[in-house]
């Protein structure tokens, strides 16, 4: 049975796919800041599927955390990871580059790449060891195009997706895959965190358009999992039929 490791799994894109691949049949290790969301998930994927689930709460922006929980969490069976789905991040706030808050630019540097690069950083060498593992990092269209107002969080995800071409370089020898999911416009949490709560602004965002959806992510994860040995699927871009690039929409 393959075990696949999946961060950010309180909520959005991170359950959908820590439930899917519970339903494919991994045993999965969920990880997110939120606690009682956190054990629920583990509850209904031990209640719905025969795997087994391996909760760790923390931030993966703190890195002696990252190095806690994969050197003392993971033991015996649980140290052979097949799978590793980067999927925490966050946009925080949306504004011009000159009046951009300080904060909310740190706290997306610090999720969307340091924490990206400490996870990967310490679960490859357990593939490494292997000789085999797939990594796949949860990116955004925004890392293909900028877009108005989005300045350093489009910055993130191009440097996701560098970090996702440089990985596969560098681990091809090593017989890892690296892949990556680029979305479009999805509903989830994404703009109600962006905009620290306001509901407003945040279902503004979606307005005469049906947007993608967590499970939406998660059906393109079990396209790029389920692939022949042979087959590495590089990136899947996903929009909503309404989205031309990463700000011109067709509303209705």
């Amino acid at each position: 049975m393959n075990t696949a490791f999946v961060t950010g799994t309180t909520s959005g894109f991170g359950k959908a796919i820590a439930l899917r691949l519970a339903k494919l049949g991994y045993n999965v290790v969920i990880t997110g800041r939120r606690k009682e969301r956190l054990d629920e998930l583990a509850k209904k994927i031990t209640d719905e599927y025969q795997v087994n689930v391996l909760p760790f709460c923390f931030d993966i922006s703190d890195r002696s955390a990252c190095a806690y929980y994969v050197e003392e969490g993971l033991t015996g069976e649980w140290k052979n990871i097949d799978l590793l789905v980067n999927n925490a991040g966050l946009a925080a706030g949306s504004a011009p580059f000159d009046e951009y808050d300080w904060d909310d630019w740190d706290r997306m540097v610090d999720t969307n790449i340091k924490g990206l690069i400490y996870i990967t950083r310490m679960i490859a060498p357990l593939m490494v060891a292997r000789g085999k593992g797939h990594i796949i990092n949860i990116s955004s269209i925004a890392g293909v195009e900028v877009y108005p107002n989005g300045n350093v969080y489009c910055a993130t995800k191009y440097a996701v997706n560098a970090l996702t071409k440089g990985m596969r370089l560098d681990l091809l020898k090593h017989n890892i895959k690296v892949s990556s999911i680029s979305p479009g416009a999805a509903e989830t949490e994404f703009s109600l965190v962006r905009f620290h709560g306001d509901r407003q602004k945040a279902d503004a965002v979606y307005q005469g358009l049906t947007p993608l959806s967590a499970e939406d992510i998660a059906d393109a994860l079990e396209y790029i999992v389920t692939r022949p040995e042979h087959v590495n699927i590089n990136d899947i871009l996903l929009t909503p039929v309404r989205q031309g690039n990463t700000y011109l929409y067709n509303r209705e």
